[in-house]
């Protein structure tokens, strides 16, 4: 037994013989992995194609969705994207939703109980616990779902059912090829991007989107197909539709330092309003839990508070991407917007909570746009030293609720920006959404995207942060002092010193090395302590496998990967580039001890001004 702390380094590395060069090649030293490789390659093709595909598969489910939407209102043959609004079916207007419900209510108890909700939460489910496997009936049900209840006047976006669409046809794409889950994930992620890129014709959003809500993740080979696939995706709506903004509005001009602050606080406020926002949705959901009927019928009841809303406030029903529009570009007066307002929030909540087929994005926006118009006209009425801007205020609030319920806060940011290119709203924009996260960071655990998943007692990451261990090498985290034993010992001398020696002898694992110094393998306390082993037995002969072993120039977390795949709990540290010297050993408990100093810099306060 040796203790080789300095040994390594006292001498010159000696050349390996041929056998002990093989030995160490079945060592399966860890890559260093690089951020991209060929693979990234089809899987982006992949992604481009299934860009293409999905924002065909936008503009056949708006039609859809324009089709039924004018059938169930005007009696009339047209695909054309139709407000129910200006409707003159009286009180029957009450009943069409109701009809829609029950269709959706049957398609869930029959076809698939995943096509309830707005999608996200469940695409979520799909990637953290099944490996982005999406079931592919999903392709089409969630869409004609979705399209009847939001064409008989269910207050929900196309977006939603479109992003739940995307992402299942990129499962169902990464499910028929040879891929690994990751690469499955980064083609739901794809999928998803490209619809939402496809409908608001904002594609750098859609990849924030796929980021802070789908992947968990900012890494080159994730991100690079999910950005070619929102960008085909956005250039496929540039042909069929045009590429003019979605929601237009006049130009804004610069907001002042008073203005400023004002929307800042009006983030602040939209941020509590969006706390009660999802708080109220969940709640109308435990109500519906509560409802000593089957659930397949409970669309239809969330159907009927659709059609009593929309009687007296026709605007609720259907997408509403025109009362969006019409929000942010001042032409609603303040009575108009609070009813506006109030109306949605009534209709999509309890609809939502109902378990309908529908989407979050789009009644945000209008409730946010809705209210925060209103705030502004007051504010702008009231304090006109200030010089608020009514309708810059309805779009940082529309973009705040969002960044609120969700906490999506860069996909906020810049979707309101890409939808109505205006670039004098961004800096507003920062602030307001930045305000509304902080609230609802600090009043909500949960989000509006996630509630409903970690009920089910999913893990939801909420933090997307450089790997501790990615950032630390080897030879600055392995135990220098490795306590060996030579290959040419025997048993009988080993098991005297191993009673013996006290707490030098109590490591779980021994390094082997021969008369050179080269290591052979490594062996346990519990195959040294196996007395059916004769005592004349040398310790070499026992070692059954090579040495598995890290160059000290690795990363904690290829080393930690190394560890996993072999399932062992100690590697050998060879030296750099080729050496075959050992220079120490590197354990679990040590990747445990690696993370101290990121433990220390998360929670230790300090002072250092004057410090050298």
């Amino acid at each position: 037994m040796t203790d080789h702390t300095d040994a390594p380094h006292s001498r010159a590395a000696i050349p390996l013989a041929p056998s002990l060069d093989a030995t160490l090649a079945e060592a399966h030293l860890p890559r260093q992995f690089r951020p991209l490789d060929r693979r990234v390659l089809g899987i982006t093709l992949a992604a481009m194609v299934l860009g293409a595909v999905v924002a065909g598969v936008a503009w056949l489910l708006t039609a859809l969705i324009g089709l039924i939407t004018n059938l169930s209102f005007y009696g009339r043959w047209d695909t054309s994207l139709s407000s129910p609004a200006g409707n003159h079916l009286g009180l029957w207007v009450i009943a069409v939703p109701v009809v829609g419900g029950l269709i959706v209510g049957v398609m869930a108890r029959w076809g698939s109980r995943a096509i309830r909700g707005h999608g996200i939460p469940e695409a979520m489910e799909q990637i953290l616990l099944n490996e982005s496997r999406i079931p592919p009936r999903m392709t089409w049900l969630k869409p004609v779902s979705s399209a009847i209840a939001i064409g008989t006047g269910g207050p929900f976006g196309a977006e939603g059912p479109i992003i739940a669409t995307g992402g299942a046809l990129g499962s169902l794409i990464g499910q028929l090829a040879h891929v690994t889950a990751d690469e499955r994930k980064t083609l739901l992620a794809a999928g998803a991007a490209a619809g939402m890129a496809a409908v608001f014709s904002a594609p750098v959003s859609a990849v924030l989107l796929s980021i802070e809500l789908l992947l968990f993740e900012r890494r080159a080979r994730s991100l690079i197909p999910v950005a070619l696939a929102a960008f085909v995706g956005t250039g496929v709506r540039y042909l069929l539709e045009g590429n003019e903004p979605m929601f237009p509005m006049p130009d804004l001009a610069s907001a002042s330092l008073p203005a400023l602050a004002v929307y800042v606080l009006l983030g602040l406020i939209v941020g509590v309003v969006s706390v009660g926002v999802t708080k109220l949705t969940y709640a109308i959901e435990d109500g519906f839990e509560k409802l000593p009927i089957h659930w397949m019928w409970w669309p239809a009841i969330g159907g009927l508070a659709v059609g009593v809303v929309g009687y007296f406030q026709p605007l609720t029903l259907g997408v509403g991407y025109a009362n969006i529009t019409a929000a942010i570009g001042g032409q609603i007066g303040l009575v108009g917007l609070l009813t506006l307002c109030i109306a949605k929030l009534a209709s999509w909540s309890i609809a939502l909570g109902s378990g309908t087929s529908g989407g979050t994005l789009a009644p945000l926006f209008t409730i946010g746009s809705t209210l925060g118009g209103a705030m502004g006209l007051l504010i702008a009425t009231t304090l006109p030293a200030l010089h608020v801007d009514p309708r810059l205020a309805a779009l940082v609030c529309m973009a705040a609720i969002f960044a609120g319920a969700s906490r999506a806060f860069l996909t906020s940011v810049v979707f309101a920006f890409e939808t109505t290119q205006q670039p004098h709203g961004l800096l507003p924009l920062l602030g307001g959404c930045a305000a509304a996260y902080l609230v609802s960071g600090l009043m909500m655990r949960n989000t509006i995207m996630t509630e409903k998943i970690v009920r089910r007692g999913v893990r939801v990451p909420s933090d997307y942060s450089a790997d501790a261990l990615d950032q630390i090498l080897v030879r600055d985290a392995c135990s220098r002092e490795v306590v060996s034993l030579a290959a040419d010992q025997r048993m009988g001398e080993l098991r005297a010193w191993l009673a013996s020696a006290g707490d030098v002898a109590k490591h779980q694992g021994f390094p082997v090395l021969d008369a050179s110094g080269k290591p052979l393998g490594v062996l346990t306390r519990r195959t040294l302590f196996d007395a059916s082993l004769p005592d004349d037995a040398t310790v070499g002969s026992l070692v059954q496998r090579p040495p598995l072993a890290v160059h000290e120039d690795h990363t904690l977390r290829e080393a930690a990967d190394h560890m996993v795949e072999a399932d062992v709990g100690r590697l050998i540290v060879l030296g750099k580039g080729d050496s075959p010297q050992m220079v120490g050993i590197l354990t679990r408990g040590d990747l445990l001890k690696a993370h101290a100093q990121r433990l220390r810099e998360a929670r230790r306060m300090s002072r250092h001004l004057g410090r050298k």
